[in-house]
């Protein structure tokens, strides 16, 4: 028999506010749970995509805004949602700061590619964008990022989603990234 559920708490706001990207952080917290457990997650922000990626994962969420930079999300299993009394996400929303969406459709079939420019934008938008934008393709769609430098960390992610990506460095040092939705 496993060990009785805990509550594991993680607070990223001080990553955040020194502009550091805490996303691998919150990746090995969530690897570190059992089953059952639960896991609160502190931000500055709400992360609409982190939310489709536990969804993904498993996990059923709630999010609260304490205060103006102050995020709270509960994640239980899915089996548990009930306790939650869940908030439906809202599918729609992109920070608006460098947001560029070319949907090249030919019909409602054909395959799309959204196109994101990243630069400028700090840790965490460009991945929180790029994951964002990747959950609101259809399979065959394309996401095409331009970002200040090589996303490493999105690079990780992508690979454990099982997403194929290709890098174009540019002569600038910035890079693209083509994503393609499987």
């Amino acid at each position: 028999m496993g060990a009785a559920p805990q509550t594991v708490e993680l607070d990223v706001r001080p990553h955040l506010r020194k502009k550091l990207e805490p996303f691998q952080l919150i990746m090995d917290t969530v690897r570190t749970l059992d089953p059952a457990d639960t896991f609160i997650l502190h931000t500055t922000f709400k992360p609409v995509p982190l939310l489709g990626l536990m969804r993904a994962k498993g996990f059923a969420y709630k999010t609260e805004q304490l205060a103006k930079d102050h995020w709270k999300v509960t994640f239980v299993p899915k089996s548990r949602k009930k306790e939650l009394k869940e908030k439906e996400w809202d599918e729609g929303s992109f920070p608006n700061k460098g947001q560029t969406i070319a949907p090249m459709e030919v019909n409602a079939d054909s395959p799309r590619t959204i196109e994101l420019d990243n630069r400028g934008l700090e840790p965490p938008q460009p991945m929180v964008r790029t994951l964002k934008a990747l959950e609101t393709c259809r399979k065959g769609d394309r996401v095409v990022i331009h970002n200040d430098r090589v996303p490493v960390f999105l690079l990780e992610e992508l690979t454990a989603l099982g997403y194929p990506y290709t890098i174009e460095d540019q002569p600038d040092g910035s890079a693209r990234v083509m994503i393609q939705k499987t």
